[in-house]
């Protein structure tokens, strides 16, 4: 039973990290980079499959989400958390596998709980469309464990992982580079006829970049070349900190590194220190170095303003990265009671911590389904007169995630595969941030239009409401129903002119102000809800409002 305690705890820790995972993405929709998949990507062409996303291939994310889209729809994302999941408890488990054959049970336990809550890599772990990261990784770790066995059944299910970790993003390209290596260290004992293992991955690989993949956006330039040790640096450091719980940064910030760079200057001059004393590291060493370094080198060949090393979407494979260095350097060592009772209080420290960065991530997350159920569901209520073209920018939607979405694209997705906005019922009874959204988007949307007059257009059975100026004006507002309202101001000042719909206590539409002595004429299109728009006028003078 003593034996099995790592396995047994390591269980726990997989189940605990499943609840977890699904107690932070309950309720959560699709966001952002999922959107282009969503919606750009709504035919069965070739195009659909390995058009690249940003520089990367997408083959098979993009084939999972079609998959799961055209099984369950487009109402809930909860199929593709679920799959998220599984790989981020499936990566885990293998690097404690592979740790194990290194550094026995208990260091393998270690290095999988702190792999498995690393919290600020949260956006890795809990945002599904970064499956296209852990599915590199959890193949790739697939591949150097079919490696280990050094016969030609490893060699073949190496060239199946290695084929799959490609396919999923181009972090492949690291284990990629790792198996090269292995090949080139075991020539003279097993010889070149593995070539193959690599070979056909690298084939496909380069068979996607000549067809799709030399149109994706690069950033290569010499200043990065010439500036990428200390991005790599910085890569290595920024993964130390988010393994002992010592990042500082917010869910939608990034800071540099802080004790995470004296924590690997220490730690590079104890590895030193302990070759000098006795020299030799084990051959599997140079493959994992190969691929941490391709990792970190590729980052920062291509390095922008947001692509900093120390991002957290970043740190989930530098962190891996790490371990699998740490496990070969110390292989074999042995590990005393006191030096487990040590490591294992700092990882529950460092857990205990990291605890914090997810919870603050899922909340971010949460607020992002606020504002895109919200948006969406002001675009479908929009939907008889919504220009096809209309984009949800930041400055409409509240939010940067849903810059991808056209209103022609989505209400087409959602005629094919369902809805994951709030339905009118649910936008009356959403938080007050979110129905304070969607009167904004549906302005922009419908969209309402203002003309001003110096008179009012000659209209039959016009109802006509008067407005007290001066302070009583603050309190005022006018039901309207879809259609044109003229808004009549007397001669004095000009006036503010707003709107709400599923707002309430606030006017959230701020319309143009109005001159004195002119006349607005207001135009509201008819959309798919009855629920009224009201008026608020403020102002010094006299105001008529007649619809």
């Amino acid at each position: 039973m003593k034996r099995n305690a790592p396995t047994a705890v390591l269980c726990t820790a997989l189940a605990m990290s499943a609840a977890m995972l699904f107690a932070l993405t309950s309720g959560q929709t699709f966001f952002q980079d999922t959107w282009a998949f969503l919606l750009d990507r709504q035919d069965f062409s070739a195009d659909a499959f390995l058009k690249p996303h940003n520089e990367h291939i997408a083959v098979i994310p993009a084939a999972i989400n079609k998959l799961l889209v055209a099984t369950f729809g487009m109402t809930t994302a909860l199929p593709e958390q679920v799959v998220m999941t599984v790989a981020v408890l499936g990566a885990a488990a293998l690097l404690f596998v592979y740790v194990r054959r290194r550094l026995g049970p208990w260091g393998a336990l270690i290095a999988a709980v702190l792999f498995l809550y690393l919290g600020p890599a949260w956006a890795d772990m809990i945002w599904p469309f970064q499956l296209a990261f852990v599915g590199s990784a959890l193949f790739g770790l697939a591949m150097l464990l079919a490696l280990d066995r050094g016969d030609r059944r490893g060699d073949v299910a190496a060239c199946v992982f290695l084929t799959l970790s490609t396919g999923f993003s181009s972090l492949g390209l690291s284990f990629l580079a790792a198996a090269v290596v292995d090949i080139l260290l075991r020539r003279r004992s097993h010889g070149l006829s593995r070539v193959y293992l690599v070979a056909i991955p690298a084939m496909l690989y380069a068979a996607w970049w000549i067809g799709w993949g030399h149109e994706a956006e690069r950033h290569v330039t010499l200043t990065n070349v010439l500036t990428s040790p200390r991005y790599v640096l910085e890569g290595a450091a920024s993964a130390v900190e988010a393994l002992l719980g010592l990042n500082k940064a917010g869910p939608d910030a990034a800071v540099p590194p802080e004790w995470g760079l004296p924590i690997l200057i220490a730690l590079i001059v104890l590895v030193v220190y302990g070759q000098i004393r006795r020299p030799g590291v084990s051959l599997r060493f140079w493959p994992v170095v190969a691929a941490a370094a391709t990792n970190w080198f590729l980052e920062a060949f291509n390095s922008i303003p947001g692509r900093e090393a120390y991002q957290n979407r970043y740190m989930y494979a530098g962190a891996l990265f790490v371990l699998l260095l740490a496990a070969e350097l110390l292989r074999d060592m042995r590990i005393t009671r006191r030096g487990l009772l040590v490591a294992g209080g700092v990882t529950l420290a460092a857990v205990s911590v990291n605890l914090i960065a997810f919870r603050e991530g899922g909340r971010w997350l949460d607020d992002q389904t606020l504002f895109t159920r919200a948006d969406l569901g002001a675009i479908e209520i929009a939907s008889r007169t919504v220009d096809p073209g209309f984009s949800l920018t930041p400055e409409i939607a509240g939010t940067g995630s849903l810059a991808i979405v056209q209103a022609g694209q989505y209400l087409q997705a959602v005629n094919d595969h369902g809805s994951p906005a709030y339905d009118i019922e649910e936008l009356a009874m959403a938080p007050p941030v979110a129905r304070r959204q969607a009167d904004i988007v549906l302005s922009a949307a419908l969209p309402v239009s203002v003309t001003v007059r110096d008179q009012a257009p000659a209209l039959a059975n016009r109802r006509c409401v008067e407005l007290a100026g001066g302070e009583a004006s603050r309190f005022t507002e006018v039901p309207l129903p879809p259609g044109l309202t003229t808004i009549d101001l007397a001669p004095g000042p000009a006036a503010e002119v707003s709107l709400r719909r599923f707002a309430t206590g606030e006017f959230p539409v701020a319309l143009d102000r109005t001159r004195g002595d002119t006349v607005t004429l207001l135009r509201i299109p008819r959309d798919e809800s009855s629920r009224r728009w009201y008026l608020h006028v403020e102002s010094q003078q006299r105001a008529r409002v007649c619809v």
